[in-house]
Order: structure tokens, then sequence, then C-alpha cells
């Protein structure tokens, strides 16, 4: 269990301002050359993230982007300060290892290893399941879940042996897809299509928190999830309700109407913590957690997904946030060489 008091914190988290709070770090001055940043990405999340706001602040502040081939072996372009990726298959991590091996010096945000920890649904939470994080802000678990590979008509049997209670969420393996289904009685199970991993609903007020991380800067926004379920909808409802994307940009919380209970941004203590031990644990900079409070309670929380490289373009400031970071790499990675040397000369 990882228990811990506020870290440099200012206590709760202002809900007006979550979203588009700057974390209290120095801003990294600009580089005294261009910093190239090489990105491999697929178009739909080049168009989402390279925005025109974020490559015009990028170009002020001495930051470039450049468009990785990601059929050539990337020795042969560049050169890159760091590589930004979200590119899956085997030859492309080959690669990607490849140039880190022959590039030491080069930043690969992230490393394919870590990064293939989030994509995997049954593996995904066993850092925070492990975690056990108590502190006197809260407590941050993750829901009771059971991964699912086997004939669908044994499901019904595996979820009575695993001591999961109905209703539950039914997500796929591979975390690509962010189509989810609610089962609400054991005869919906059988119609699931494994593998897939199979989660206790919470009931959360219909609201979630999405936690975006930089490095180390944090930013929160809420979003519309799922309503409560109470025992008349589980009496009067039966089958498999699905849900193509439950959360996104356009289901935003954050200037609705709602109960101050549920509204209610999680301690930014605690939130510093659990980002610090996750950053630690997966070796991973660049990710969201999709944390709920559970409904009637204050400080009991639950991670119910990650996210690797998440849309940060749907995070309010971000072009800022990203833009800080960066130039805190190139900093970091200027003091780590060598040649460098912090005494006169």
């Amino acid at each position: 269990m990882v228990s811990g008091g506020c870290v440099g914190a200012e206590g709760e988290v202002d809900p007006e301002a979550a979203a588009v709070e700057r974390d209290e770090l120095p801003v990294a001055p600009a580089p005294s050359r261009e910093l190239v940043v090489g990105y491999a990405l697929t178009s739909k999340k080049a168009k989402s993230f390279l925005q025109p706001k974020l490559r015009g602040l990028a170009r002020k502040k001495g930051i470039s982007f450049v468009a990785i081939d990601h059929k050539r072996p990337l020795s042969d372009q560049g050169p890159f300060d760091i590589v930004l990726h979200k590119l899956t298959g085997k030859g492309w991590q080959q690669l990607l290892e490849e140039y880190r091996e022959a590039h030491p010096e080069v930043t690969v945000l992230d490393p394919p290893g870590a990064i293939a920890h989030l994509l995997d649904r049954q593996s995904m939470l066993q850092e925070v399941s492990e975690l056990d994080l108590t502190d006197r802000y809260g407590k941050v678990r993750v829901p009771k879940q059971l991964f699912v590979n086997t004939d669908p008509s044994s499901i019904p049997a595996a979820v009575r042996r695993a001591g999961l209670s109905l209703p539950l969420v039914a997500k796929p393996l591979v975390a690509k897809s962010h189509e989810l289904s609610l089962a609400y009685d054991p005869t919906s199970l059988t119609k699931l299509e494994p593998p897939l991993v199979l989660q206790e609903f919470v009931n959360h007020g219909g609201v979630m928190f999405k936690v975006y991380i930089v490095g180390d800067a944090i930013r929160v926004v809420r979003r519309f999830s799922l309503p409560n379920v109470d025992e008349g909808d589980l009496s009067n409802n039966a089958g498999v309700f699905r849900f193509p994307r439950v959360s996104c940009a356009a289901a935003s919380a954050d200037d609705a109407d709602l109960d101050p209970c549920v509204a209610e941004l999680p301690p930014r203590p605690l939130l510093e913590i659990l980002a610090r031990e996750l950053r630690r644990r997966l070796g991973l900079r660049l990710f969201n957690i999709d944390m709920i409070r559970e409904h009637g309670t204050r400080d009991r929380f639950y991670v119910i997904d990650m996210n690797y490289f998440p849309g940060y373009g749907k995070m309010p400031g971000y072009e800022q946030v990203f833009t800080d970071f960066l130039l805190s790499l190139a900093q970091k990675e200027y003091k780590r060489r060598p040649s460098y040397s912090s005494g006169e000369g």
C-alpha cells in the first residue's frame, strides 16, 4: 500500500480553473538551436494533435515538427532530438528499437515495451491495483474485473466463480477500441464476444474525470459518463446495451449544472501521488487516466481505464503544456551529455 501526504500541493483543485490551470513548474527556455521533433502518427491522430495553434506556438519557441516515414529506417531521416509516436505493428517497433540503439541521445516518447502495457486491458490496470493507493485525501482502487477468453455460454459460470456482481461493463481486450457494453443479467453475458474484460459497474453519478498527464504536468476535465444503475434498472432491463464511445470532447461536463458532490474534482495531492507512481511504474510520460468517484462518497475513487498518448487536442491549454514539456526534455538531455558542465569555464 502506498500512502503519503500533500506533495507540494495547494489543496483541492479549484473546480472552475482545473482544466486550464498551470502547474507551478519553471518554463523551460527556448533552445539555442531548433528542436526537431519527429512524429510518427496516423493521419487522424496527426490532424487532431498538430493543430495550427500548436504548430504556431512551437515555431515561436524554436520547435519544429517533422513527419517520419515509418516505411524507411529512421537513421536515414532526421536528425531528430525527440521522436513522438503512436503507431503499432512489429515492423514499426523494430525500426524504432534499432534507432534507439543507434541513437541513445534521442528521446523516444515513449518506449514501445512500456506502451504495450496499456494496449492490453488484461494488464492495463495491474499497476494501479498493486499500488493500492490510500492517502489522507482519498483511496484509489480498480473495479473487480475478469478476463474472458472462452465460449460465451460459460461466461455466467465464470462470473459467479469470480464473485462479480451485475451489471458488468464489457470492454474489448485490445484497447484500440473505445466501444463498451453494459450487461444487466446472466443471459446477456452469453451474447458477448470474447476475448474481453468484464468490469464491475460502479455507480458514479454519470460523471468521469479524465486526468491528462504530460510529463510532470497534470490536467483534469469532466466528461459525462454512464448514468447510475439502481435495483429497478436491474429488474426491468435485460440484454446487452452497447455504447460506441462514452466519453468524448462533445460530452464535456465542465460547464454543466451538476450536483457539487458529483462535480467536485479529485484532490490534487491525490492525483499528484497517483501520477508520479504510475509514471515510475509504467515508464511512460504521455498518458491519461479515466477516473470515477463512487457515488455517495467523497474520497473513494476508481481507475477504470488508461490510454497512451490520448487526445491531447481536447485538453484545454494543451499547446502551452506540451511545448513546455518538449523544451524541458531538451534541457534535461543537454545536461546529461558529457560535454555539459555546470561549473565555470
